[in-house]
């Protein structure tokens, strides 16, 4: 019987100390995965994953969770990620899918499905505060994992600066409702648009504040529950059923993904 071996990593280590523990376990590549627009209740789902080379062309400079960065930031982050990833991928599910299947479900599914997208298989999987099943690989869920672990944080930068892309479009579209402010998330200024105009086909309808906007028999405003700070806002609170459990084979919407072709600069 072949002896496991023990990995440490330091919680002072720095950004990139998870895989470079997990190397030296002989467990790379290492992938990470993450997702942006869970908790809003306008706008897509879009979740993301990353494997990062190995060595100084892995560290991007000025990477962190995406939270914590500007929209220039971001920006700069994602052109960099893109770039010297070894591979990357990215989701996007459509707010009606959303609906049909239920948060927790299109969550997991869509997580999945960008870690199949990658063109290289990784030896290992980081997530982001909870465990996915099915990923066909090991894989660990770090708490705050994208404020410590390097492609973690890259898989949240693609995920968001995407997002926050579609939004700005989806602005365009219907300027009533000024997502590209809030990003689809429940602030003020966007249930006061809800409240005045109804939910338009980017809403979803799950979000008992959506539903009460749209006149459907939903809680009064006072019993409407308060969710966590999300991140661009209070994130509103979708309603569950039997249906919101997780599932192995759902077809989602958009998928796109890269890699870096063998001899060094990504291709076309």
């Amino acid at each position: 019987m072949r002896a496991s071996r023990r990995v440490v990593v330091r919680r002072d280590s720095g950004l990139y100390a998870y895989e470079r523990a997990l190397r030296r376990g002989g467990l790379t590549p290492v992938a990470g995965v993450d997702e942006a627009g869970r908790g809003a209740c306008a706008g897509p789902l879009v979740s993301a994953a990353v494997i990062l080379p190995e060595g100084r062309r892995g560290e991007i400079p000025g990477l962190a969770d995406s939270k914590l960065l500007t929209a220039k930031a971001r920006e700069r982050c994602y052109a960099e990620v893109v770039r010297r990833a070894l591979a990357w991928s990215v989701v996007v599910v459509p707010p009606a899918e959303c609906d049909r299947l239920g948060m927790h479900r299109v969550n997991i599914e869509a997580l999945r499905r960008a870690l199949f997208q990658l063109d290289t298989l990784p030896s290992y999987v980081l997530t982001d505060g909870f465990p996915v099943d099915g990923l066909g690989t090991p894989g660990l869920a770090v708490w705050k994992g994208d404020r410590v672990v390097a492609c973690i944080a890259a898989a949240s930068v693609i995920a968001k600066v995407t997002r926050d892309r579609i939004m700005a479009e989806l602005h365009e579209r219907y300027p009533a409702y000024d997502f590209a402010t809030h990003k689809g998330y429940c602030t003020a200024d966007h249930q006061a648009a809800l409240d005045r105009h109804g939910p338009c086909p980017e809403h979803r309808l799950r979000w008992v504040n959506v539903l009460r906007a749209a006149g459907a028999e939903g809680p009064r405003p006072s019993q409407v529950p308060v969710g966590p700070m999300g991140e661009n806002g209070p994130e509103a609170t979708a309603v569950a059923d039997e249906a919101d459990r997780p599932t192995d084979n759902e077809d989602l919407v958009s998928v796109t993904t890269g890699s870096l072709p063998r001899g060094g600069e990504r291709s076309g």
